[in-house]
């Protein structure tokens, strides 16, 4: 180490000796301090409050975007070391796949397996949806909270430490000059001394209202911060409205469509497909006797059906007043409703 960097070592080092001397002074002994006014007060406890919830509410909407903690630690490293965030697929996509796996499986031919064909694909619909609204509020409403905390806020802290530091090195030097005007030492210190004393006392008053005018300022700049956090907010309330009016329209639609089935069951919350006024089939004479060929495998959804293999040949006709979209069928001994949709009819 060279003369220069020996005498800034020592000069660092005797600063702060000063500032931790100046500081248990103050804690232990009740050693005057430079207060700060109550407008700045105010300002250093909002600044404290904001940084504060910031940090919650930034922590709780992460988890309602990804409840995963595992995604969450790995989305938090890829953001440390400046990388993308996997894109991830979501459990709703995942869903969405063995629904139609599923449905495939059993037969898209059924009314079961058509079922879950349609709503695999609206699950991928609304997973993809959902994909979009975390993005959306990633990117309008997270991002910026932690800006402010990574930049406003680091700032605005830093600045206060030196604050602080600067307010010791004041406190410190007013407790000096005031031991060296007491009558016990006013005798011992010359006039160039005490004149030094005074200039470091000066010295560090200015340098404190520097950094105090500099401190304030930021703190009043959370203000802005207020408006600009605001303005995400609105942009997060209005992509989850976006985000939940497209899963009404896309589940209400999927409802339509499954009611329509045929098979689909006669139940309070569905569309009935068949006339409950009509009297029984077996009330009224068949018209149009006819032989017909099985498409699909259709399992029968109450007694008034007629469950179907696919390929086997039946016997169907029409009842007076019967639903367009139903025929009467025969196969042997046992007869039912079977749906127009699943026959070829041969003669």
């Amino acid at each position: 180490m060279n003369m220069d960097g020996f005498r800034k070592f020592t000069q660092d080092a005797g600063t702060l000796f000063t500032r931790a001397k100046q500081y248990t002074e103050e804690k232990l002994l009740n050693a005057e301090k430079t207060e700060y006014d109550a407008h700045f007060e105010n300002l250093l406890q909002r600044a404290e409050r904001t940084r504060c919830w910031t940090e919650k509410m930034v922590a709780n909407v992460e988890t309602v975007l990804q409840p995963n903690p595992n995604a969450r630690l790995e989305d938090y490293v890829m953001e440390k070391v400046d990388r993308k965030r996997p894109d991830r697929i979501t459990n709703r996509e995942v869903l969405g796949q063995i629904y139609v796996d599923a449905g495939n499986d059993v037969g898209p031919g059924t009314a079961y397996g058509a079922a879950l064909v349609k709503a695999g694909q609206v699950e991928q619909r609304l997973g993809n949806t959902e994909r979009e609204f975390i993005s959306s509020s990633m990117h309008n409403y997270l991002q910026p909270l932690k800006n402010f905390l990574e930049g406003d806020m680091k700032t605005i802290n830093k600045e206060r430490k030196i604050l602080e530091n600067k307010r010791l090195d004041l406190d410190a030097a007013k407790t000096k000059l005031r031991k060296a005007k007491s009558d016990e030492n006013k005798a011992k210190i010359s006039p160039s001394e005490m004149d030094k004393i005074e200039e470091e006392l000066r010295m560090a008053q200015s340098d404190f209202d520097k950094q105090y005018e500099i401190t304030k300022l930021l703190l009043e700049g959370v203000s802005s911060a207020h408006a600009n956090h605001l303005r995400c907010l609105q942009d997060l309330i209005e992509a989850q409205h976006t985000y939940f009016v497209q899963c009404s329209e896309i589940t209400s639609d999927l409802q339509k469509q499954l009611t329509s089935l045929p098979g689909a069951g006669n139940n309070s919350n569905s569309v009935n497909i068949s006339t409950p006024s009509a009297p029984p089939f077996h009330a009224r004479p068949p018209t149009g006797t006819r032989r017909a060929r099985v498409l699909y495998d259709y399992d029968a959804a109450d007694l008034s059906e007629l469950s179907l293999l696919a390929d086997e040949i039946i016997t169907v006709y029409s009842l007076p007043g019967m639903d367009s979209d139903w025929m009467m069928g025969e196969r042997g001994n046992q007869k039912g409703k079977v749906p127009v949709t699943y026959i070829e009819l041969l003669d």
